[in-house]
């Protein structure tokens, strides 16, 4: 660094006028940088304000903006009639910078983790995220474009012009009572459930709902059933609070309960999706569904049951949820509004047993701060004024028409290259690919097309005999749907085409 009778001379500071970041800001953060990398020494003048802002051409008002910011951290100070200079505090000795390898990237140690977090990290680290964007065949995503906004942006200004203490107070932690109560009457009239708002706690999504019940029942090593395939994010949450899952097979009528009792009797709990299963499509046959509460009532266990987007049934009349018959107070129901309406509000609830409510009361009044009070106050008011089931009934229909516009299209352009399977309810449903095709290539080509079909191994805590592809069709529209239809025709055909010029060779 140049030094001067006048201060450092700080030409090399970078500032881009060329970005719509605030030059301030800009300014701010690169004298931050230099002062503690040790690059100016404690004690070191600084240029005036006004030297400064004439060497880098800015204004003298934007120089104090930035040397009033470093002086509210303490890492300059003014000495009246002497000038500005780095602080004397910077004397003590400090962390030596982390040393970066040649792909610039810190070595520093790995952090030292829980055992069941570095689980739950090390064996889902090839299962990315998936794009959550609308287009060709994207899974968990709503059909955005069909949400009733100028109904939704009145309630909610409605809402922040309440009394402050509602809009930005603390929430409470149960949830605000007009949804609780929404939903319960929600539940008791459309889902067949008889439960009272006070068994309802609001979460931040259906995945703080499932980590709040593994941290509840579960203490480490724990069995428990879990579909396979499943749900991934259910999956990761209950593997971060403990779980040893038993990877239990499903079949055309939902889980194998028998099959779960094979490999493990003393179980604790149980995750099931039964309206829609995750990612396969199936409806949990009532037999099942009882032999289910049997095996848990025996066990002493738990169940999770996650009706992630069972309000969508359009084929035959969907059968009650698991909650609905359950006579034995075993079945903790998980709802969330990610799929009704969308998944930005992260809103989600459970439906706690009565012998569950108090330790649920206890826990979240403890650890849980509350989901912000407006969306909640928004949100109950949807429901309560009818705009919620009429969405419903209106998406039903929607996902209903994408749901046969992708059929059709497979139809004419898939015949013999992936056979998609009708679903009856729910937002996506699956392909079974030849059996000598892989499903991971097939993914992987069809990401270069900007498509997005997730392989079903995806989803399996162990290998299975299916072969195939997880299709979303919520999220776009019929034309929509048969382009992408048309684009995985053409990836499917590529990939045939170089099996057959690698079989000649």
């Amino acid at each position: 660094m140049v030094k001067r009778s006048g201060g450092a001379l700080l030409l090399s500071l970078g500032l881009d006028r060329e970005t719509g970041r605030p030059i301030a800001t800009q300014l701010y953060m690169s004298l931050r940088e230099v002062i503690l990398s040790g690059d100016l020494g404690a004690g070191e003048r600084l240029p005036a304000s006004r030297t400064l802002a004439k060497d880098l051409g800015i204004s003298r008002t934007t120089v104090n903006d930035a040397f009033e910011r470093l002086a509210a951290e303490g890492l300059i100070e003014s000495r009246v009639g002497a000038g500005t200079f780095i602080s004397q505090a910077l004397k003590a000795e400090r962390p030596m910078p982390v040393p970066k390898s040649r792909n610039s990237r810190p070595l520093a140690q790995r952090p030292r983790l829980a055992e069941s977090m570095t689980l739950a990290i090390e064996d889902f680290a090839e299962r990315r995220r998936l794009p959550h964007q609308p287009r060709a065949f994207v899974t968990g995503l709503p059909a955005l474009d069909a949400f009733p906004m100028a109904q939704w942006s009145r309630l909610m200004a409605k809402h922040w012009r309440a009394h402050r203490e509602l809009v930005m107070g603390y929430g409470e932690p149960y949830g605000y009572r007009p949804l609780r109560e929404a939903i319960a009457v929600h539940l008791r009239a459309n889902r067949g459930i008889s439960c009272d708002a006070q068994q309802i706690f609001i979460t931040g999504g259906a995945q703080q709902a499932f980590h709040l019940i593994g941290s509840v029942l579960l203490n480490p090593g724990d069995k428990v059933w879990f579909e396979n395939p499943g749900a991934i994010g259910a999956r990761n949450c209950l593997v971060a609070c403990g779980a040893d899952l038993v990877p239990v097979p499903v079949d055309a009528e939902g889980l194998k309960v028998e099959a779960g009792l094979e490999q493990a009797k003393n179980f604790r709990l149980v995750f099931v999706t039964p309206s829609h299963h995750q990612p396969l499509g199936m409806i949990m046959s009532l037999e099942r569904r009882f032999a289910l509460l049997q095996a848990a009532a025996r066990a002493n266990a738990w169940i999770i049951e996650d009706d992630y987007d069972g309000e969508f049934c359009y084929g035959r009349q969907p059968l009650p949820t698991l909650k609905s018959v359950d006579t034995t107070g075993r079945v903790i129901y998980v709802g969330t509004f990610s799929k009704s309406l969308f998944p930005s509000l992260r809103l989600g609830y459970l439906l706690a047993p009565p012998d569950l409510v108090e330790t649920f009361e206890r826990l979240t009044s403890t650890f849980l701060p509350g989901v912000p009070t407006s969306l909640q106050a928004g949100t109950a008011e949807f429901i309560d004024e009818g705009f919620f089931a009429a969405h419903i009934r209106r998406m039903r229909r929607i996902y209903a028409e994408r749901h046969q516009a992708l059929c059709d299209a497979a139809k004419q352009h898939l015949d013999g290259l992936l056979n998609v399977v009708p679903t009856e309810s729910g937002l996506h449903t699956i392909g079974h690919l030849p059996p000598q095709m892989s499903e991971s290539a097939v993914a992987e080509a069809a990401k270069a097309r900007t498509i997005a079909v997730s392989p079903i191994a995806r989803f399996c805590l162990q290998p299975m005999g299916t072969n195939g592809l997880v299709l979303g069709f919520g999220s776009i529209g019929p034309a929509e749907i048969r382009a992408g239809v048309e684009g995985l025709s053409e990836v499917l055909e590529s990939l045939v085409q170089a099996d057959r010029r690698s079989a000649a060779l």
